[in-house]
């Protein structure tokens, strides 16, 4: 199995009903698949004494509410039918290997592919709450400093599709430029005849400072892909290239990984607990409440798991709840709440029967300003929906496995 460590056809969807399946490895049972190895490097939360950085987590609140109604927009021109989430919001073989991720501002993780033959090595965020895959291109000059960029001139299998795009978001960021054909490959498992984006505008929140990532890689299913293409990871099911139609996430502040084509037994313990994906699009199921100081607080909810997101967004009176079960707590601004920082809650999320343990220092996003003694929790509000979008908050203390071929995501404890 090959590891680089690094700088910190789909198949149809099952019913609504949440099935619980647990499923155990065992000692018998090899790792499979190639890993992507991550880090971290900066992030949007500060945790323990330090000072959270307030106007980046409202920014990033903001950003990752206008990305999932991008994703909505999408899925009505690709389906022809409205998402079902949308109507509350207001805007060549098989292989074996490993590759490592990087978490920049603690929203995006990021790892190493290649595009072309020869191959042109690139670093993307893999994003399971878009489907795009998009980099920039040499004529791009505007806030593309700092990136590497893509040569089509320089490879044997670019195809130029002759179609523009420009993938556009509610806080003003955005690329454009064209489509092509290309050979992406991840660690050694390679996928041809892959759309992409070769972006010859990058706005400035795609910038080198605000966008350390090369590009991006999304994630989730076709319907929500603004090329209306097969995402990567689908090309390289359907072509035959991995071992198993899931990948499966690591992310922590060592040791964080993608799994491409299985899982790693080693990063989990016990038993994957799957949940039907409930419509497909985003990676989107049901979660069965939350609890706060061993008090259920929020009942059955509709989700989406996106590793695109630092933050847990909930509808603004579900999480007014939560906070109201946590003594001391304030309101502050932009859906976010405070609490005490010496009694920070413990908070957990259960799927499929099964509850999962949110760690203090990780819901602790860090001090609301320098003498405060408040701190500002992980979970935060938005008027905006009546879903969920569950990221790194909860995503950092557990494994997630994301099951293209039977429609379900898994969650298990962290070895």
């Amino acid at each position: 199995m090959l590891t680089i460590t690094l700088l910190f056809a789909v198949t149809p969807i099952l019913s609504s009903a949440i099935p619980v399946e647990q499923v155990s490895h065992g000692d018998a049972t090899l790792t499979y698949g190639t890993k992507v190895a991550l880090s971290k490097r900066t992030s949007i939360t500060a945790g323990g004494d330090s000072v959270a950085n307030v106007s980046a987590i409202l920014n990033h609140r903001t950003s990752r509410i206008a990305k999932v109604h991008k994703g909505f927009s999408a899925y009505e021109r690709n389906t022809g039918r409205a998402h079902p989430l949308a109507g509350g919001s207001n805007v060549a073989k098989r292989s074996n290997g490993a590759v490592t991720l990087d978490d920049d501002h603690n929203d995006m993780w990021q790892g190493a592919i290649t595009i072309g033959m020869p191959p042109q090595r690139f670093t993307v965020d893999f994003d399971t709450g878009s489907s795009d895959l998009f980099v920039a291109n040499i004529w791009c000059h505007e806030n593309c400093d700092g990136h590497n960029v893509y040569h089509a001139e320089h490879s044997n299998t670019s195809k130029a599709l002759f179609k523009p795009f420009r993938l556009s978001y509610g806080d003003g960021s955005f690329v454009a430029g064209l489509q092509y054909t290309e050979t992406v490959s991840i660690s050694n498992i390679t996928v041809e005849n892959q759309t992409m984006g070769s972006a010859s505008l990058y706005s400035e929140g795609f910038g080198p400072n605000a966008f350390p990532a090369d590009g991006l890689m999304g994630m989730g299913f076709q319907s929500i892909s603004e090329y209306k293409a097969t995402p990567v990871f689908q090309n390289l099911v359907s072509q035959n290239k991995t071992d198993d139609a899931v990948f499966a996430f690591k992310l922590t502040k060592d040791g964080s990984e993608l799994h491409i084509g299985g899982l790693n037994n080693a990063s989990y313990k016990g038993n994957l607990t799957y949940v039907n994906v409930t419509e497909q699009g985003f990676w989107q199921v049901n979660m069965d409440s939350v609890t706060v100081n061993g008090n259920q607080t929020v009942g059955n909810t509709s989700v989406i798991i996106d590793t695109g997101t630092t933050l847990i967004i909930g509808n603004s009176p579900a999480v007014k709840s939560i906070y109201a079960a946590i003594p001391g707590s304030k309101e502050t601004s932009g859906g976010m709440y405070t609490f005490p920082c010496d009694a920070v809650p413990d908070v957990s999320l259960t799927f499929g029967g099964k509850t999962f343990n949110i760690s203090r220092d990780v819901f602790n996003m860090g001090k609301s300003s320098d003498s405060s003694t408040e701190c500002l929790g992980g979970i935060v509000g938005a008027d905006e929906q009546d879903y969920w979008i569950v990221g790194d908050i909860f995503l950092r203390n557990v494994y997630s496995a994301f099951d293209v071929g039977k429609g379900r995501v898994g969650f298990a404890d962290l070895a």
